[in-house]
């Protein structure tokens, strides 16, 4: 009779790890739709808002510079008060920029300019939601093969929302145009119920640090761990500029070269995407808790991802294109969980949701600078983009190889 009751109480458990994770889930599957799901109606947008490529770009860069200038904040400040108390707000916000961009696009006859405000809440919101998951799922799983499987989950469900946004943006403009922004705020919402009622907040085990004893901690972590850190924050500012390089070049030369609009060009759009949401899916199982594993892995990935790139140089074939779009999406795919596994499982908690906010920081540096420099590029000689994105990506394996090494288990607290 007792161990039944056991059994049901370990299957109770297993149950709430399990929405817990799809709750948080969605909030990077939501953060990415926000951004990604208006790649695919970029070229759309020029044209009713009668602006240039360049100025279009910009749509998807305010708001990831928004979010690289607050992470760190949003970071410090769950670290001090709590991740929900930190998401749930942030996740109103960003609804309701959602809102304020669709309400300009619909009424207004020169509405760019309070798109591009939308925009600034929706990175608001951002920068207080996505980076706050990685810390939290550290807190609420105690092993660290539970907390290397959560984090593949939740990189997979990133990646799936690039999948899904360029699919899902496409049919929605393909009814209004602007639909894509008043769909947000219902997903914001749907989030926010999921977190609300699914996760409950960790035990707090200590009281929080001081401001000066954090301080001291996040100083002696970068003065301990500072080689490695730097590494992996560079290499995520790479991979993201590869990827929202390539989406954007991908979705322009869709509809400008090879005609293709609405839910077809979405659909062409998701094909490297889907590579790149089921290679994170399989890293995330594969790497478990071990740390060098993850560190060849990220080398291999890197590698793969930069020789797509130098590839793209030797034909314009859609289907070559699309094949080589896919292999580097496989690369970056298995490398994304490998970076945050190890930072997750290396930084103590009490400052780990600002640590994992600065290397979420930096990627957003790598979506933001992505698109508008490849619409310069575009411009003049998009061949050389390409090299340099190669570049990039043999900086980023030097990197990997000569400095990712996996923490010692005494390394692991600050001093």
């Amino acid at each position: 009779m007792m161990s039944k009751k056991k059994v049901e109480i370990s299957q109770d458990e297993i149950d709430k790890k399990r929405w817990a994770i799809i709750s948080l889930a969605s909030i990077p599957l939501i953060m990415t739709l926000g951004n990604s799901m208006l790649i695919p109606i970029l070229p759309l947008m020029e044209k009713k808002l009668d602006i240039t490529t360049v100025q279009s770009s910009y749509i998807i860069t305010l708001y990831s510079i928004v979010a690289i200038v607050l992470i760190p904040i949003a970071g410090y400040l769950s670290d001090r008060f709590g991740r929900k108390i930190v998401i749930l707000p942030s996740l109103i916000i960003a609804g309701i920029g959602g809102l304020v961009s669709g309400w300009a696009a619909w009424k207004m006859e020169s509405p760019y300019f309070f798109i591009m405000i939308g925009r600034v809440l929706q990175g608001i919101g951002a920068a207080g939601t996505a980076p706050i998951v990685m810390p939290l799922i550290g807190d609420l799983f105690k092993k660290d093969e539970e907390v290397s499987s959560s984090l593949g989950i939740i990189e997979t469900s990133n990646t799936f929302g690039k999948v899904l946004s360029p699919i899902l943006g496409s049919l929605l403009a393909g009814f209004i145009w602007f639909l894509p922004f008043f769909a947000f705020p219902v997903f914001c919402l749907i989030s926010a119920l999921l977190i609300l009622f699914l996760i409950k907040k960790p035990k707090k085990e200590e009281e929080p640090l001081t401001f000066k004893l954090f301080t001291q901690n996040t100083k002696s972590i970068f003065r301990m761990h500072g080689k490695w850190l730097f590494a992996v924050f560079i290499i995520g500012i790479i991979l993201m500029f590869m990827l929202f390089s390539i989406l954007f070049y991908l979705s322009n030369i869709l509809e400008d070269e090879h005609h293709f609009t609405g839910i077809k060009k979405g659909f062409i759009l998701a094909i490297p995407l889907a590579s790149l949401c089921i290679s994170s899916f399989i890293a995330g199982k594969v790497i478990k808790d071990n740390m060098v594993t993850m560190k060849w892995i990220t080398f291999g990935g890197i590698v793969l991802s930069g020789v797509s790139a130098l590839a793209v140089s030797f034909s314009a074939q859609l289907i070559y294109l699309l094949a080589v779009f896919l292999t580097c999406g496989i690369g970056i795919g298995v490398s994304l969980p490998c970076l945050d596994a190890l930072i997750t499982q290396t930084i103590e908690k009490e400052t780990r949701g600002t640590i994992t906010s600065f290397y979420s920081a930096m990627r957003f540096v790598g979506v933001a600078a992505g698109p508008p420099v490849m619409a310069l590029f575009m411009k003049h000689n998009v061949s050389f983009m390409f090299i340099l994105l190669a570049v990039f990506g043999l900086i980023a394996a030097l990197l990997a190889f000569k400095i990712l090494r996996p923490p010692k288990e005494s390394d692991k607290r600050p001093v």
